[in-house]
């Protein structure tokens, strides 16, 4: 094997893959990705690091904070997951994604113990991205959890501070049936005497929270109550939120991630802020305000709330579980748009009650599957979506429901792309690609 491709096929076809395989791919220890990490002489330990988790936001928290201490001249990993359109989109620093040598260079030295180990797909990469950054020389990186906390192999590393965003419902088949047990895994990336942020508080998980830092002897607060957060206005190029701290300052934000749920997380950054500063990082308030005003271009994030074309009126958004799906709805609320054009997919093993009706049933939809196994036909998804008075047809595949959305697009419609990362992933492969 020589090829970037050659490496990239050899991944996907030989480890089990949570993203194609389901829960079957989800290994319930750290055995493996503490035996990889162990055979790269630990390079996890050789460099700061700050652990995010959480059901929704912690991708747009760990972009955040990555373009804020970039901006303020920190050399900067950035692991996230999973990937839109190219496998190194998981694995940054300063915004660049590692090269191609890289991954093929790793995977030919080490095919050896990746076939004695035997990890999944996601263990590798994490082993990867650690090796990467510790070959970087990065002053810090940013870890977002894949799934879940307790369990993730993420949860091999001592950070400097964690961070948990939004806790809400999905993968309940391996996380948990209540919103207080998945905040316990979530809660497991605690560490002792390590600060934790909780983005949001909420009476049905705080006192998960609480406890597990109560016995991790780990320092813990809620952004929700240092700041208020409110939502100004939203253009073409920002989304305006004013932030009130405890006491009582005002300041302004503007925000180039333009979906309303930023609001949310942007608490949660903040209070990551004032606490790397308590550890010694020199970032300013005009870093702040800088970075997060071009953390798109600063770290290649797509898929959140994503403006696609102005002509045709196209945004994309990955939000697949309920209280995605919910901010996904208010973003659509304020919006304006004459007829909207809805292209929809979902997994085989998504809970669609969570989903489904909420959706808006005055939009026409265009039931699509993802080109993967774990895809829920799209016919099956039409039928599902029509229990709950969601019409329109299925199409055999996302691009071919992409292009018929389009075809019957007129002046003043929106064409709205979401339901699953999946989904949003091959949209953007077509409208690369002039489609």
């Amino acid at each position: 094997m020589n090829a970037y491709k050659e490496v990239i096929e050899y991944l996907y076809t030989r480890l089990p893959m949570f993203t194609r395989d389901g829960a079957s791919a989800f290994k319930k220890d750290l055995d493996n990705t503490i035996k990889l990490c162990n055979a790269l002489d630990n390079p996890q330990q050789k460099f700061k690091t700050l652990h995010i988790a959480g059901t929704n936001g912690k991708g747009s928290t760990s972009h955040m904070l990555a373009a804020i201490l970039s901006e303020a001249g920190y050399k900067t990993g950035l692991y996230t997951s999973p990937h839109l359109l190219d496998f190194r989109e998981r694995i940054r620093v300063n915004g660049v994604m590692c090269e191609q040598d890289f991954v093929t260079d790793f995977v030919q030295t080490h095919k050896a113990l990746i076939e004695e180990v035997n990890p999944s797909f996601f263990e590798i990469t994490v082993a990867m991205a650690f090796d990467y950054f510790e070959k970087s020389k990065v002053d810090i990186a940013v870890i977002e959890v894949g799934l879940g906390g307790r369990l993730d192999s993420t949860n091999i590393i001592q950070p400097l501070l964690s961070v948990i965003t939004n806790i809400g419902f999905d993968h309940m088949n391996m996380l948990g049936n209540t919103l207080a047990e998945i905040a316990s895994e979530k809660a497991g990336i605690i560490k002792r005497n390590t600060p934790v942020v909780i983005s949001e508080y909420a009476a049905e998980t705080a006192s998960v929270f609480l406890d597990k830092a109560q016995l991790e002897h780990a320092p813990i607060q809620f952004a929700s109550q240092v700041y208020q957060t409110k939502m100004l206005s939203v253009d073409q190029d920002y989304l305006r939120i004013e932030v009130i701290d405890e006491n009582g300052a005002k300041e302004i934000y503007q925000l180039d991630l333009k979906g309303s749920y930023q609001v949310k997380n942007l608490a949660g950054v903040l209070l990551a802020v004032d606490e790397l500063r308590k550890q010694g990082f020199q970032i300013s308030h005009l870093h702040v305000h800088e970075a997060l005003k071009k953390v798109q271009s600063a770290t290649g994030i797509q898929g959140r709330w994503q403006q696609l074309s102005k002509d045709p009126f196209i945004i994309c958004d990955t939000g697949h579980n309920e209280d995605g799906i919910h901010e996904v709805i208010k973003n659509l609320n304020s919006t304006s748009y004459n007829k909207l054009h809805f292209v929809i997919g979902a997994m085989r093993d998504k809970d669609l009650s969570h989903m489904l009706p909420y959706l808006p049933k005055d939009a026409v939809y265009y039931f699509s599957a993802p080109d993967m196994p774990r895809a829920m036909p799209s016919d099956l998804l039409r039928e599902e979506a029509a229990v709950f008075d969601l019409y329109g047809r299925d199409y055999s595949s996302v691009q071919e429901a992409f292009m018929a959305a389009k075809a019957a697009y007129e002046d003043g419609d929106l064409i709205f792309v979401g339901g699953s990362n999946f989904v949003v992933a091959e949209v953007l492969v077509a409208v690369d690609k002039g489609l």
